[in-house]
């Protein structure tokens, strides 16, 4: 084992060791650290290990003390370290957290491609366990890991690693959509000019959700919202085909004549990217009515089903759909909000639930500042309350967060989208021999 590995295994374990002692507000921030990130990650027993130690190493590199990570602070408290060394610690500021696929195996360790970024890290075993785990992983298989750099050119595990196995394409989109769940802030850490285009989608939503609707918030019941959302997808996918420089009133026979591509090979590419070649052919007919494919958009049944829901975009917190929001703004107009059904139900449920975000409460501050700021009074048992001066530390306290994660409107690079596709294609086949071997088997 190279001499610098050896010497980043003990850096590493000082590290923690100066962390696990430390008293005061590195402490409390410690602990908070865990309640919260504790709260969101997988509960199984399974899991509880890992993500002991993935929430220690995230506290080393993402809480702040004073405007200080922990490991600032133990650089502080060493001032005595080599420069060598000093240079190691404060490199693991960059260790990050990825779901993996293993692309290739050597003697003393391996390389890794992060499938949120497609970028590819040659990592290196430091101690006896994780050479004996290296032993038994294939080419193929899929790893959850948090890793560290060690030198320009190789990395190091950080923590215990969870080896998933080789999964198939609609395994693969299950764990990377549990990923993005849990370790949102960790989605293209690696790629920043990923997340820089990520945010820039979120923003063109929202002009044109402004573009089409002529408002950023609209109230319709469900199944007239599901019809308007259709014509905003075609809207949106009308507008890319102009901005791409296609004409979008051709049909795709006639796209494909332009670009010289034979209709055979059409089907064959499909057929090999998994779409189905009836499908494919049936697409390339001669008829004016086909044209560019909209994906459906499909809101989930209780919002089909709703009577009234609201729907609402921001440039940076993107889009959130919310079925009592008008019944919200009623309770805030009238004389006595108490005399409202279910009122302080209401109110419980937009302070705790977190898809009430920041920019919803703000909204509401916005329009109903003197009635907010009383019912806020009255409900929280708190006569000083000042909406203007108040409003942020409270919602932290429901655990609220200041800061907007990338929402589920944002783009998704190219292999990722791919992905997805093809493990949808992928179901719906499956599903479809399975309903025709019932057909078969079935009595009549």
């Amino acid at each position: 084992m190279e001499e610098i590995l050896v010497r980043a295994k003990q850096l590493k374990q000082e590290l923690l060791d100066f962390v696990m002692d430390a008293e005061g507000d590195l402490a409390i921030a410690l602990e908070s650290f865990y309640a919260q990130k504790l709260s969101i990650l997988p509960k199984s027993q399974y899991a509880s290990n890992t993500n002991n130690e993935m929430v220690m190493d995230m506290f080393l590199t993402d809480a702040k003390i004073d405007e200080k990570t922990p490991i600032d602070l133990f650089l502080d408290s060493k001032p005595k370290l080599t420069a060598s060394d000093f240079s190691l610690v404060k490199s693991w500021q960059k260790s990050f957290i990825g779901l993996f696929a293993v692309t290739e195996i050597f003697a003393d360790g391996c390389q890794l491609m992060n499938w949120m970024t497609a970028k590819y890290y040659v990592v290196k075993t430091k101690n006896a366990d994780e050479l004996q785990l290296l032993s038994r992983m294939k080419n193929g298989e899929i790893l959850l890991a948090r890793i560290a750099p060690v030198t320009d050119s190789y990395w190091m595990f950080s923590t215990s690693i969870s080896i998933m196995g080789k999964l198939g394409k609609p395994k693969l989109a299950i764990a990377i959509g549990n990923f993005k769940q849990n370790y949102k802030n960790y989605l293209y850490t690696d790629a920043p000019d990923l997340l820089e285009e990520a945010w820039q989608s979120v923003e063109q939503y929202h002009q044109a959700f402004l573009d089409f609707f002529h408002s950023d918030e609209i109230t319709l019941p469900g199944y007239q919202l599901q019809k308007k959302l259709k014509e905003f997808q075609e809207f949106i996918t009308q507008r890319s085909l102009e901005n791409a420089g296609i004409d979008s009133s051709k049909s795709l026979k006639e796209l494909v004549e332009e670009a010289g591509v034979s209709r055979e090979e059409i089907v064959d590419v499909a057929a090999e990217m998994g779409a189905d070649a009836k499908v494919a052919s049936r697409l390339l007919e001669d008829n004016k009515n086909t044209k560019m494919v909209v994906p459906d958009i499909e809101l989930p049944n209780h919002l089909k089903k709703a009577e009234q829901v609201t729907v609402i975009t921001h440039p940076r917190w993107g889009q959130m759909f919310l079925t009592n929001y008008q019944l919200f703004k009623n309770m805030l107009g009238v004389a006595d909000w108490r005399s409202v059904e279910n009122a302080e139900k209401l109110l419980r449920q937009y302070l705790e639930e977190p898809e009430i975000n920041l920019s919803i409460w703000q909204r509401l501050a916005k329009q109903y500042p003197v009635e907010l700021e009383k019912v806020l009074q009255a409900y929280l048992n708190r006569e000083e309350f000042n909406l203007q001066q108040d409003l942020e530390t409270t919602l932290q306290e429901f655990n609220k967060s200041l800061n907007p994660e990338l929402p589920e409107i944002a783009s998704v690079p190219l292999h990722l989208h791919n992905l997805f596709q093809e493990a949808l294609i992928e179901v719906n086949g499956k599903s479809k021999s399975k309903n025709k071997s019932k057909a078969k088997s079935g009595f009549g």
